[in-house]
């Protein structure tokens, strides 16, 4: 059990094949302002919190936030950038962190014009990887809609198992209907946990 999680050495960067994945800092708004306003239809009906267009300084101030909870060991979100061309892919991350266990929650979404080149299952792959390595985790959970056919195939294709769905879980943002949760979840081989212990 980790008592003070702050007292721990998380690095701010890590990378894939062809990602950088690393935390928020100051000035990044405005790659993540333009990779949202350019996916926002396809975002709006999954996320809450592109219910709206974001102007730059609220892009700025999520990632200014954001980079303070990494800091703090609270949440992990990170942005995927793309090593070959430096275009920001999409945004990733580790949430609802319970460190008693420890476990996370692991998001991800994809800019429109970068969807369907398989960026999200490696960032997916990698934030595992690292969660079971770097966090200790000994559970990483991936939630969707259960409408959200796309979000669930990534889950699906990064060797997640689907353990079970939460009936009339939660409303829709939009339209306040009730939705179905699908709960998928990955277990570290026996050798991880040994390995970062």
């Amino acid at each position: 059990m980790i008592q003070r999680p702050i007292l721990l050495d998380i690095p701010g960067a890590f990378e894939s094949e062809r990602l950088l994945l690393r935390a928020p800092q100051p000035g990044d708004g405005e790659a993540l302002n333009q990779a949202v306003l350019e996916s926002l239809e396809e975002l709006r009906p999954w996320m809450p919190w592109a219910a709206e267009a974001p102007t730059l300084a609220d892009s700025e101030e999520v990632v200014r936030r954001a980079a303070a909870r990494y800091q703090a060991h609270e949440d992990f979100m990170l942005l995927l950038w793309a090593k070959e061309s430096g275009a920001l892919v999409g945004a990733s991350g580790m949430h609802r962190i319970d460190w008693e266990i420890p476990t996370v929650e692991i998001g991800y979404w994809v800019r429109t014009s970068m969807a369907g080149q398989g960026y999200i299952t490696e960032a997916v792959n990698a934030v595992t990887h690292f969660a079971f390595t770097t966090i200790g985790a000994y559970r990483v959970e991936i939630r969707c809609d259960e409408q959200n056919v796309r979000s669930a195939a990534v889950a699906r294709r990064a060797s997640f198992t689907l353990e079970g769905v939460l009936r009339n879980e939660r409303r829709n943002h939009l339209t306040l209907e009730l939705r179905n949760t699908m709960v998928f979840a990955r277990l570290p081989h026996h050798e991880v946990i040994m390995k970062s212990s």
